[in-house]
């Protein structure tokens, strides 16, 4: 019995031992397997946030770029969607469409622009004068009517009918030919010299005055396109910040002549935008600088004294500027014009004027009273709507076109 006992017992134990090994095995695998598996996991996992970052970077780093380069691109697409709406805006300002270089004196060409006044002043010299056997005082007299009513004005009919008299004592007026000629030759003396641009400067800046609907904004643009016909490069300041309409027009003139336009928002300060525009041009060596502003009538006071401070501010942009200011007036206004040009005088020096549509009416007698009276050249005159239509005044060749060919001043008018 004590055989089985022990034997038992020695069973037991080797159970006991080996079931004691067992336990200790596997768990030595299963303690290393799960430090076998967290490393391997744990890169898995770090790959995968890894690579959940790097498409974050490269849209707030690498895209941000190439999104910022890809909104100038969309930017355009509305800009030139705005040309698209730009054509049904161009036909109001389509009457400059003829876009040539600056024309050489036509003289035919002239006399056609100038067919009313010619219908109307001319003519009716022609009636008075043509036919007289004998050039007397009361001839004289009636020539001073013809003027008179053609609004050359008192004082300057008064000036030229004088000086006929007094060619007319020294014998020198025998015949219908001598009245004409001299007729002319006073017309110029009184015209004086007048013409283009003096470009002393670079940038030579240019500001443009007047009451509304006198045509800056569009004397503006055919300056422009003669200018840059002359190869000269132009940058046009939008003054006329009240007028969206004149901003449009100058964008489509910038456009189609390739100068550049500086502007502001509507109702911005004019002197800031001119501010700008001159600066622009120092810092590009522009040539020339054509300053838009306001239409203001030159009785109110308040739009004159701000005509006073744009002056000031751009003299601060550019010592000596503007080097031009120029007026610009209505030949259909008649006398009126000389008034609007003498109230603008108080406000600003003006270096000389523009005279728009002579095209216009028959009482083109006032450019001899706005050269007398106010002494100051006529720069340009606007004798039709397209842009070769803007002539630089030269007195000679105006007073050539004026007074030529008298037989066919009927027809012309007609």
């Amino acid at each position: 019995m004590m055989v089985w006992v022990i034997v038992a017992v020695v069973v037991i134990a080797v159970i006991i031992f080996l079931v004691t090994r067992k336990p200790s095995e596997p768990a030595l695998p299963e303690a290393k397997k799960p430090e076998a598996l967290e490393p391997k996991e744990k890169p898995a996992r770090k790959d995968d946030v890894l690579d959940a970052l790097v498409p974050r970077p490269a849209k707030t780093v690498k895209e941000t770029p190439s999104a910022r380069r890809e909104e100038p691109r969309e930017e355009p697409r509305p800009r030139e969607e705005a040309p698209a709406a730009k054509p049904s805006e161009r036909p109001k300002p389509a009457l400059e469409e003829d876009f040539g270089k600056p024309a050489v004196f036509d003289p035919a060409t002239v006399r056609k622009g100038l067919a009313r006044t010619r219908g109307g002043m001319i003519a009716r010299l022609r009636d008075l004068i043509s036919g007289r056997k004998v050039v007397d005082p009361a001839l004289l007299s009636e020539i001073e009517e013809v003027l008179l009513t053609s609004d050359v004005g008192v004082k300057t009919s008064q000036k030229l009918i004088q000086r006929l008299h007094e060619r007319l004592e020294r014998n020198e007026l025998d015949d219908e030919e001598k009245v004409w000629a001299a007729l002319r030759a006073e017309a110029e003396a009184i015209l004086g010299a007048g013409g283009r641009l003096k470009l002393r400067t670079k940038p030579t800046v240019v500001l443009m005055v007047g009451v509304n609907g006198t045509g800056k904004t569009t004397t503006i643009g055919k300056l422009a396109s003669k200018l840059k016909a002359q190869g000269k490069s132009v940058i046009l300041g939008a003054g006329d910040t009240f007028r969206a309409a004149a901003v449009q027009q100058l964008e489509v003139w910038g456009e189609r002549e390739g100068a550049v336009i500086v502007k502001g928002k509507e109702g911005a300060d004019p002197s800031s935008v001119l501010f700008d525009a001159v600066t622009r041009a120092k810092e590009t060596n522009t040539d020339v600088v054509l300053c838009d502003t306001a239409g203001r009538l030159q009785t109110k006071t308040n739009l004159m004294d701000e005509l006073a401070k744009i002056r000031r501010t751009v003299a601060k942009a550019l010592d000596g500027a503007p080097h031009e200011t120029l007026l610009v007036l209505d030949a259909t206004n008649g006398q009126n014009a000389i008034q609007q040009a003498r109230l603008f005088m108080e406000t600003v020096p003006l270096t000389g004027i523009v005279l728009t549509k002579l095209d216009g009416t028959a009482k083109g007698g006032v450019i001899l009273a706005i050269a007398d009276e106010l002494s100051l050249p006529v720069r340009y005159i606007g004798i039709g709507e397209r842009a070769a239509d803007l002539r630089e005044f030269d007195a000679a060749e105006f007073v050539e076109a004026l007074f030529a060919g008298r037989d066919a001043v009927s027809n012309e008018a007609a």
